[in-house]
């Protein structure tokens, strides 16, 4: 963890200071293009359904595109990020770069996505090298050695290796192995039996598996039994796979094992050769998160017939690497995943898709692009002087509650001063040297740029942590917390309204839609369920009181109790446990964001925009921050997959908790949204 000394604290909170004082001075006049005001429908009572009555007229406005499962202000977004980026690849086609330079390489990979007959005619051809190491395996330990070699191109199957920190050392990074290898979107897909899940469970086994083997070239009955064999080790595995919920608990997923006790874990398993498979320095110390997982990985590996493992590697092999082979391979891959599973009519654009794919592979080198016509200086100004408004009032809420102890008081400000932001863009750039992209085939370049990705990842063992890395570029529409490194990432994108430009959006709708729903989001993740275990400096230690434990909990647990109570589909309710992390950050996050705008000269004068008051306004921001829609199939997998609730529930519930949300819109007891003072939640 790098910690902040007084001084650049001291610089920041000025900084601050002088940055909030620029835009609260501004005089505000209504605007018939508020980012707000627009989207209200007046048809729905605030006190029955708050997210709509903010976002109604939009929704009615804009149905969701037949290509996609949801669609609203990420999405939006994306869109005008897509288009700006879209110039930079076609101007970059145009100038006939040299070799290595980031212009050839930005070029060549986005020629060779979009050459669609050059995709068909390779049909499967770029996986042959890989194919064949899959074809040769006679015994267990060549199916292992397959599998090791796979993981290293980017095909998802049975290894879940990655190089990442210690959570009790954050200081030291480790090979880390975690549960994977399953077809469907996770372990309930394989055992629910509601009628929505059983009918995706049927399509998957019936249809989606045997057709990709037959696009493989393999004929119908050998395809039929193909099918049959990796669907059983995928059950297999899914039987000894945790649950969404279990997963979120730090402690029963670390479990640090000596070499010598991991080959004892999984004796079947010689992890000395699989690791150099993997291509991996010496290894004599790991961290496994699910050692039940790999036991039955070891169990299945002599249980299950070699002809049944190469089925199943061949799966992973195409489903990994569908969306970049010919036409019929990407066509039922998006069939199953697109359609059956989240709802969506058709594919996006050619154009579009590849560029969502070089901005995973190469998104800082787009990134640096973006940010120097998009992103402004007074932008990333205006948002750090958020990030310590807000840290200033999380320090006062912290001294103010009346459930916690001095002394996890004290530790608690300790670790909030502690936090690093990341705002806007890196200061220092991933170094893209080394990454070789050339005009052989679309597949072939993804294939070379996971390996890459790989090798990146996997050389960092042994290695200082790099505290000035971007888990995520600049024009990515989300944000993170990271509890090793005890810092929050805040990309441009997320911190943009589409169609207004930054210093036209009032100090109300800014704290409501960047400061409560993505910087106090944030910064509160290092103090829910999960975050709040983790110290100052990242690691994964007991700094509460156990009193003070217990009354967390017990708080908590008021929130898991009303989530669970939310019915979203058929007889799908949230998972109020497996989500109360992001539902503790939300309504940090609010909170938070209240206190931070009291604060600002927009508040202290009172003057209504368009007919409302600041409050109101601060609301209305934030729902402006979960605007749009999707569809039941992508609603449906959201719930079974997902640890955030729908975005309809993180408006309208967490605001049930937050007593001014009554005042502003004059709730009333017998409104659908109130909810009794004394089963509001307040944690921090």
């Amino acid at each position: 963890m790098k910690m902040i000394t007084n001084k650049p604290v001291i610089y920041l909170a000025a900084f601050a200071a002088l940055a909030l004082c620029a835009y609260q001075t501004k005089t505000i006049l209504d605007n018939p293009d508020d980012p707000i005001y627009k989207n209200v429908d007046t048809s729905v009572k605030p006190g029955e359904d708050f997210f709509l009555y903010a976002n109604g007229t939009w929704i009615k406005n804009n149905p969701i595109p037949p290509a996609y499962s949801s669609w609203g202000i990420g999405n939006i977004v994306t869109e005008e990020i897509r288009n700006r980026l879209k110039k930079v690849n076609e101007d970059a086609m145009q100038a006939k770069a040299p070799k290595g330079t980031t212009t050839q390489k930005l070029a060549d990979f986005y020629y060779t996505g979009l050459d669609s007959v050059g995709i068909e005619n390779a049909a499967l051809s770029p996986l042959l090298p890989q194919l064949a190491i899959i074809e040769k395996a006679k015994t267990p330990d060549d199916i292992l050695n397959a599998a090791a070699i796979l993981t290293t191109t980017g095909t998802r199957n049975i290894i879940g290796m990655r190089v990442s920190q210690d959570d009790k050392n954050s200081s030291k990074m480790m090979v880390q192995l975690n549960q994977t290898g399953l077809g469907l979107p996770n372990r309930d897909y394989y055992y629910k039996t509601d009628a929505r899940t059983t009918r995706i469970r049927a399509n998957y086994t019936d249809k989606y598996l045997p057709t990709l083997f037959r696009l493989s070239a393999w004929d119908d009955q050998k395809s039929t039994a193909a099918a049959k064999g990796a669907f059983a080790i995928e059950k297999f595995l899914a039987d000894s796979s945790r649950k969404l919920e279990a997963l979120r608990d730090p402690y029963h997923n670390y479990n640090k094992l000596t070499l010598a006790q991991l080959n004892s874990l999984t004796p079947g398993i010689n992890w000395n050769s699989l690791f150099t498979a993997l291509e991996l320095k010496p290894v004599d110390t790991v961290i496994v998160g699910q050692p039940e997982y790999y036991r039955a990985v070891d169990k299945a590996i002599h249980t299950f017939s070699v002809d049944d493992w190469k089925a199943y590697l061949r799966l992973k092999l195409i489903t990994s690497n569908a969306p970049y082979l010919n036409n019929a391979v990407a066509e039922e891959n998006f069939r199953f995943t697109g359609k059956v599973l989240r709802g969506q009519k058709e594919q996006l654009p050619r154009w579009k898709r590849v560029l969502d794919t070089e901005n995973g592979i190469m998104g800082e080198l787009l990134g640096q692009l973006f940010v120097k016509e998009y992103f402004s200086e007074r932008s990333k100004a205006r948002y750090v002087a958020m990030v310590e408004a807000m840290r200033q009032t999380y320090r006062e809420h912290i001294e103010k509650l009346d459930w916690m102890s001095a002394e996890t008081k004290q530790k608690a400000i300790i670790k909030l001063n502690a936090i690093h932001p990341k705002v806007g863009y890196p200061d220092q750039w991933k170094d893209f040297s080394t990454l070789d992209i050339s005009r052989a085939s679309y597949a072939n370049n993804v294939i070379q740029a996971r390996h890459w990705q790989y090798q990146v990842n996997i050389n960092k063992l042994g290695k200082p942590v790099n505290h000035q890395e971007w888990g995520m570029t600049p024009q990515t529409y989300n944000a993170s917390y990271s509890p090793s490194n005890n810092e929050i990432t805040l990309p441009a994108a997320q911190l943009l309204i589409p169609g207004i430009k930054d210093e036209d959006v009032d100090d109300a709708v800014a704290y409501g839609y960047v400061a409560a729903s993505v910087i106090g989001h944030e910064i509160t993740h290092g103090f829910d369920d999960e975050g709040r275990l983790f110290d100052a400096k990242g690691n994964l230690k007991s700094w509460w009181t156990p009193a003070d434990s217990v009354k967390f909990t017990q708080r908590a647990q008021m929130l898991v109790n009303q989530f669970n109570g939310y019915k979203v589909l058929d007889s799908l309710h949230v998972n109020g446990k497996a989500t109360l992390g992001e539902n503790i950050a939300d309504l940090g996050g609010i909170v938070l964001g209240i206190d931070a705008f009291k604060k600002t000269q927009q508040y202290k004068e009172g003057k209504k925009i368009n007919g409302f008051t600041p409050m109101q306004r601060f609301f209305l921001g934030y729902a402006l921050s979960w605007l749009g829609h999707e569809r039941d199939e992508a609603l449906a997998n959201q719930v079974i997959v997902d640890v955030h609730s729908p975005a309809y529930l993180r408006v309208n519930g967490p605001f049930t908790d937050v007593p001014e949300f009554y005042t502003a819109f004059h709730i009333k007891k017998g409104d659908k949204l109130w909810l009794d003072p004394d089963k509001r939640v307040r944690i921090w």
